[in-house]
């Protein structure tokens, strides 16, 4: 058997174009399915657009490193239903049950309609499975750099650079009324802005001063390196969810108008550090009073959410 569908990033908002992967695979798939309405609330409900984590030496790898179980809860808080099969290291002896278990979700999840959210397929990022075909073993995959559809073997999934195994998908949505669904994402943002989420690294608030101080010593390397790029521009991009979110509930006075100001810096230092010189004094200090301004608010939006 065989069944495709015609998925592209299309109408997914990314005011950076380094929109964190899985965020941005789970909101595609979302608005993919018949649930469209939780599109673009789902990457503030699940916690994403509040979530940061950032190595010492800036390594992209720092936003996948995390736990990776969480993801079935913290999409089930925004009101939908879904299906996580997950397999990780030191896990080699479950890993063909594992990944037909996974298959087979990914099968039932397209054939409804709806793609699947899958890590490691093509690049080590998130992206989306559209379509499979029994005869050949084939799994058709979005990758989150390329609006078209590449192939990758059955048997090469949770196998590729990264091999862990990561597939979602969404079954239906709840009951969940929309005034839980808000106050279950605050204590979501709140427990990761505070640290209480697993990760090595800086995480959370922790963020801000790992950034930070890259613009403040004169001679960092990487505040002008390209990870220091993808960085703001993968966390900036999530904080617009955050603000609309939070507006859209009528959250205005308080933290809609916090996270307003958050996306702005982010979206303000993103820009600067990609279009001015960042090895000048000047520049540095624009970006870190940027970053400092974000995580003062940030900050507030924590006092207020423990209220």
């Amino acid at each position: 058997m065989k069944k495709q569908l015609n998925i592209t990033w299309d109408g997914v908002h990314d005011s950076t174009g380094y929109m964190f992967s899985l965020a941005k695979a789970l909101s595609c798939a979302v608005k993919n399915s018949p649930y469209s309405d939780f599109a673009e609330d789902i990457v503030a409900t699940s916690g994403f657009a509040f979530r940061m984590w950032v190595a010492a030496d800036l390594c992209p790898s720092s936003t996948s490193i995390w736990g990776f179980d969480g993801q079935k809860q913290w999409v089930e808080n925004g009101g939908l239903t879904c299906e996580y099969v997950g397999r990780y290291w030191g896990q080699e002896g479950i890993e063909e049950a594992k990944r037909k278990e996974a298959i087979e979700n990914i099968k039932k999840s397209i054939d409804s309609g709806i793609p699947a959210v899958s890590w490691d397929i093509g690049v080590p990022e998130w992206g989306l499975i559209t379509g499979y075909e029994d005869e050949t073993q084939t799994l058709f995959v979005q990758q989150i750099n390329i609006n078209e559809p590449t192939l990758m073997p059955y048997e090469m999934l949770g196998k590729r650079e990264l091999p862990i195994l990561s597939v979602l998908t969404i079954t239906g949505k709840s009951d969940k009324k929309q005034a839980d669904i808000l106050q279950d994402t605050i204590k979501l943002a709140k427990t990761h802005l505070v640290g209480g989420e697993w990760c090595d690294n800086a995480k959370g608030l922790d963020a801000y001063p790992a950034l930070i101080r890259h613009f403040e010593a004169e001679d960092s390397e990487f505040a002008s390196c390209w990870q220091m790029e993808y960085l703001l521009g993968t966390y900036g991009a999530l904080k617009y969810y955050a603000w609309k979110y939070f507006e859209k509930m009528e959250q205005s006075e308080e933290l809609a108008e916090i996270y307003k100001e958050v996306y702005k810096s982010w979206q303000e230092a993103f820009e600067i550090k990609k279009e001015q010189d960042t090895t000048k004094k000047e520049v540095k200090q624009k970006l870190t009073a940027l970053l400092k301004s974000a995580h003062d608010n940030e900050k507030k939006a924590v006092e207020f959410m423990k209220k």
